[in-house]
């Protein structure tokens, strides 16, 4: 199955809003194309990919044309076309591939972290840290493996029209050692070269803010620039990452990165903050 990528969300609301429009249900428009409803379902949940001839069908059948049937079928094949990750689809887990393919298509990004500087902020030498550190035992090669995927991750910010990335951090994590002395000195560093981009927020919530909404585990909040694509959340488990789509969860976890922001200090001081603290090491 194809990882759910933002344009695969996009082009199975597309297929359900057609179909609600027309007046159809599932099962009537599956039986006049010789489908299941359960196919449909899939089709319209972005949990299985719909062929571009497909698509061309049901919205015919919706009474669908020009301009608009034209732009869904080529979102059709737009969502097939692989993304870079699937070449790490053997080293990352599922719930990871998905969260990537959608990270890869957000236009602005925020990120909470209470234990470890944000992955997309992440140098060589610290992400081996954490991957040596994880709950896994890895191979020195399953480990280069992982450094390069979250590498390529990190070029989206560095390239032409890249996402807002907003970072909240918990001081907490810049007073973790990960690595040798070196590698954490090389990370505050870079942390504080990223934060001087314009497309890139950083914030550090101060242990003397005390126990904060976010204490529990980090959080993701991805937006899109389809005012049709809903934002998509993830969360952090032991189980590994958990994406978060319904609305109501939705709601929670956008008021909890508001008030991440409100106890954090300000960018400036954030800065000021972590020069502090490499002068401190």
């Amino acid at each position: 199955m194809a990882p759910k990528t933002a344009r695969a969300r996009r082009l199975g609301i597309a297929l359900r809003q057609a179909r609600e429009a027309a007046g159809y249900t599932l099962e009537s428009a599956a039986d006049e194309i010789n489908s299941t409803r359960s196919t449909l379902s899939r089709y319209e949940n972005a949990q299985t990919l719909v062929s571009p001839a497909t698509v061309r069908a049901l919205l015919t059948l919706y009474g669908v044309s020009g301009d608009e049937l034209a732009a869904t079928v080529q979102l059709a094949k737009d969502a097939r076309k692989p993304g870079w990750w699937v070449s790490y689809s053997y080293v990352l887990d599922r719930r990871t591939i998905d969260f990537i393919a959608l990270e890869a298509e957000a236009t602005a990004i925020s990120n909470f972290e209470p234990s470890v500087v944000p992955g997309m902020l992440q140098t060589a030498d610290y992400i081996r840290g954490v991957m040596r550190g994880g709950p896994h035992t890895l191979g020195d090669d399953e480990v280069e493996q992982r450094v390069q995927a979250r590498l390529d991750r990190q070029q989206r910010l560095t390239a032409d029209d890249p996402p807002i990335f907003d970072a909240i951090i918990d001081e907490g994590a810049l007073l973790r050692p990960v690595g040798d002395a070196s590698a954490m000195d090389a990370q505050l560093a870079h942390l504080l070269k990223m934060s001087e981009l314009p497309n890139i927020t950083v914030q550090v919530i101060p242990l003397a803010a005390g126990y904060h909404r976010g204490t529990r585990g980090s959080l993701h909040i991805l937006e899109f620039a389809d005012p049709e694509d809903p934002i998509i959340a993830s969360v952090e488990t032991v189980a590994g990452q958990m994406i978060i789509d319904r609305p109501g969860e939705l709601r929670v976890c956008a008021k909890i990165m508001e008030h991440l922001r409100a106890v954090a200090l300000s960018p400036s001081a954030s800065r000021d903050q972590i020069a502090n603290l490499m002068k401190g090491r």
